[in-house]
């Protein structure tokens, strides 16, 4: 699967939630020097650009779901870009925006690969339906928008005509949950979906847990993964400039590791990096180190390592080279 090219997609939006800022997150994270750090990488790079999202006027909340219109408008142009990105043929990274935009990242992506597989990498599940949702706000309930099980769990809300579910609950692992509602937890029991806390990262380790995650997802056939990453997976000491922190997450080596190893499978097709919210962070510093990791984190999915570039040459003359030289 692994394109050449990579696109890069800025969705800034932040209307499945309550705090504004995170619609600059793609800026951000592109001042960052995510481009140039791609381009290292020896890809051709597209950058899309940013979505022009439209907020509709009198939203009313339905079913205490907030925004509905405005976050189904929203998510139906992130779809189609991103199924158009896919069909062409890129490696896709978009740039969040809050974490309602999966929905429609996840459904474009399924469009050119039904047979996709999700991994959520979040310190929430984001799976709460409509009526088990404690905030009413969309950025916490993508999950049950995908899945086929769930279908009878969920209300027509207005603006989402256009998505039906298109996932299994056996399509989907969570790596570095530690902040879960009871509806989620008894939505994440009740479909047997495989998830990892950060208490399991803890109890086996980052190299056990991938090897389990990455077995359950792609032993029966490879296929398509689409990565949705939520920097507030990672303890707010590194991630401070996102909208709901908890302590206790993913160390710096953790979150990388798991990228390294997405990457090593050869099926990264699209991932999101999301909730990087530069008005939140305590000062510059904590806004610029938030998204230096997003920077690393979207590098090392695609193929950034940490022993450096392997040169394919040697780069190192010999010292019989360098007198012939100073003879000269």
């Amino acid at each position: 699967i692994r394109a050449q090219s990579v696109a890069v997609l800025g969705a800034p939006f932040s209307r499945g939630q309550k705090r504004g800022g995170v619609e600059h997150g793609p800026k951000v994270i592109r001042d960052a020097g995510l481009i140039d750090r791609l381009s290292g990488l020896d890809y051709s790079i597209h950058d899309f650009g940013d979505l022009n999202f439209h907020y509709i006027e009198k939203d009313e909340p339905y079913m205490d779901v907030k925004f509905p219109r405005t976050v189904g408008a929203a998510n139906k142009m992130v779809s189609g870009a991103v199924s158009r990105a896919v069909g062409a043929g890129h490696t896709l990274v978009m740039l969040g925006g809050d974490h309602s935009l999966a929905i429609g990242s996840v459904a474009g992506h399924a469009q050119q690969c039904p047979d996709l597989c999700l991994i959520w990498v979040d310190a929430h599940a984001d799976i709460n339906t409509p009526m088990s949702s404690p905030s009413g706000n969309l950025h916490g309930q993508p999950v049950a928008f995908m899945l086929k099980e769930l279908q009878d769990k969920m209300p027509d809300i207005p603006g989402f005509s256009w998505t039906k579910p298109f996932l299994t609950s056996r399509d989907l692992v969570y790596i570095g949950l530690r902040d879960i509602d009871p509806g989620e937890h008894h939505i994440l029991k009740d479909l047997g979906i495989q998830y990892f806390t950060m208490r399991d990262v803890d109890r086996l380790g980052i190299q056990r847990v991938m090897e389990v995650a990455l077995d359950h997802l792609l032993s029966r056939k490879q296929r398509p993964i689409h990565l949705s990453f939520d920097v507030d997976a990672f303890d707010p000491s590194l991630a401070p400039a996102t909208g709901t922190p908890v302590n206790g997450g993913l160390t710096y080596r953790e979150g990388i590791y798991i990228t390294e190893e997405i990457h090593n499978t050869g099926l990264l097709s699209v991932m999101d990096l999301v909730e990087v919210n530069p008005t939140l962070g305590a000062n510059p510093e904590a806004v610029q180190a938030t998204a230096l990791l997003a920077v690393d984190v979207i590098a090392s999915s695609l193929g950034q390592t940490r022993e450096g570039a392997r040169a394919s040459i040697d780069q190192n003359p010999s010292v019989k080279d360098d007198t012939e030289q100073l003879c000269l």
